[in-house]
């Protein structure tokens, strides 16, 4: 049969192919993105076979296909990386042949967490007692640079190189050489890879940089770990294919003014996506924080009026959290209500059930709330410790010491359960916490060393907390 050249348009954000040019790609819905690729096939492809019903003409595997059980199951086993909540996000550790992608805004501390990775990583022993090395890439500074961070944050080590370096060939050529046990690249939109049009960082660039990479991951079974950039609204750059094409996306996340940094698991082939692990940006590098509720609460001997402490869910990990509340006469007719930390849709409505359903009128007050360390919590499960920290305020009166409230007030003032209550609870008991109030019909068991008491709507809670 004749050679038959034909047209091809691919979208350059999802890989959706189609055989004539569409103004709109219908799989990711993007504009303008389909462009015209030639293909030239010598016989009938699996596609013309449908639409023409000629047999189609296949080509010889390169390996047979094996049965399921016959495939040695400890290819997959995960590696350590000596860092734990890097480990609880990945699921166990890093699978060999893996391919993760670490996303964040600039300056939050992803190469600076990587080179600890790395650190770490060369700190250990392979399976047959032999040092594990690492392979540093960096395609954005120079060796300079790296080597005074790592020598900052205490990463010097032999069996760690470094390799400034943008050009993929090059950076392959390094991978022949030395043969690492891990490879990182910093990071995927300043590689260049040569013979591929386009600037770096741009759409066929990075795609084209992404899939070598993870040709290379899958055929030598080194894991690669590479640095994404990512836009103002907070998503990976470059083509949305760059998602598909790796095993495990990450998110790095944390506001410049506070300390803390969270990793969070967006896409994970080898475990769960709901995990999350806390970090805290120091002087001399990263340090994970495998405890993160101490940096939530204020470190006083007694509770003041104005506070209640509360557990919030992020993820699968319940964390101790501060609210507070602060409540100023005013002659304003229009009050000011500032919320920092907390839902700004819930906070004005739990302030209103609180004036109609339990006589706690804000109408000629400012009402500041908010949580303490910087932490962000937008679940309702918070609604009851902003109702009682508010009305504490009002009233200078204190909630009951050592004592956590959870629950979320529907417009009609009743408290609502909330999920994952009783893990909740023991984790307000395993820091040291006595009472807790929660919905009625938790259904919450016996937990040591804590009292459960049930409230049913917010004026039973005030009477139970504040004696109202």
């Amino acid at each position: 049969m004749a050679k038959k050249v034909r047209s091809i348009h691919t979208c350059s954000e999802c890989g959706y192919s189609s055989p004539k040019w569409l103004g709109r790609c219908p799989e990711c819905g993007a504009w303008g993105s389909m462009e015209e690729k030639r293909a030239v096939s010598g016989g009938a492809t699996a596609a013309q076979a449908a639409q023409t019903g000629v047999a189609p003409v296949g080509l010889t595997p390169t390996s047979p296909a094996r049965a399921i059980t016959a495939i040695d199951p400890t290819v997959a086993t995960a590696c350590t990386t000596g860092i734990g909540e890097l480990d609880r996000v990945l699921g166990n550790g890093v699978v060999p042949g893996s391919v993760i992608l670490l996303a964040g805004e600039p300056g939050v501390g992803k190469s600076t967490l990587l080179l600890e990775v790395a650190n770490r990583w060369t700190q250990q022993k392979e399976a047959d007692g032999t040092a594990r090395t690492a392979l540093y890439i960096t395609a954005e500074e120079s060796a300079g640079q790296v080597r005074m961070r790592a020598q900052r944050t205490g990463a010097l080590q032999e069996t760690l190189y470094l390799a400034a370096e943008s050009n993929l060939d090059v950076a392959f050529g390094h991978v022949e050489q030395l043969k690492p046990s891990l490879l990182i690249v910093d990071s995927v939109q300043t590689m260049h890879a040569a013979g591929v049009e386009g600037v770096a960082g741009g759409v066929a660039q990075s795609r084209a940089v992404t899939a070598a990479l993870t040709t290379l991951a899958k055929t030598s079974g080194i894991p690669v770990l590479l640095v994404g950039h990512v836009t103002k609204d907070g998503n990976v750059a470059g083509p949305r294919v760059l998602e598909h094409l790796v095993d495990v996306v990450l998110h790095f996340e944390g506001d410049r003014h506070s300390s803390l940094r969270m990793l969070r698991g967006i896409k994970n082939r080898f475990g769960a996506t709901d995990e999350v692990g806390c970090f805290e940006q120091q002087s001399d590098g990263i340090k994970e924080v495998p405890d993160p509720s101490g940096l939530f609460l204020s470190h006083r001997g007694t509770t003041p009026d104005g506070t209640a402490v509360t557990v919030a869910m992020d993820g699968v990990r319940p964390i101790v959290a501060e609210v507070q509340s602060l409540v100023v006469p005013t002659e304003s007719k229009n009050p000011r209500r500032a919320v920092t930390g907390l839902d700004v849709q819930r906070v004005p409505m739990v302030l209103a059930v609180l004036s109609a359903r339990a006589g706690k009128r804000t109408h000629n007050q400012e009402v500041y709330v908010a949580t303490v360390g910087g932490m962000k919590v937008g679940e309702p499960a918070t609604d009851l410790a902003v109702a009682l920290a508010t009305a504490s305020a009002m009233m200078k009166k204190p909630l009951p010491p050592k004592s956590v409230v959870l629950g979320e007030v529907g417009l009609a003032g009743e408290i609502r359960r909330v999920p994952n209550a009783e893990r909740r609870v023991q984790e307000a008991a395993r820091l040291g916490y006595t009472r807790a109030f929660v919905p009625a019909g938790s259904g919450i068991s016996r937990i040591e060393g804590i009292a459960v008491t049930e409230v049913a709507d917010i004026n039973d809670a005030l009477v139970a907390t504040l004696k109202a």
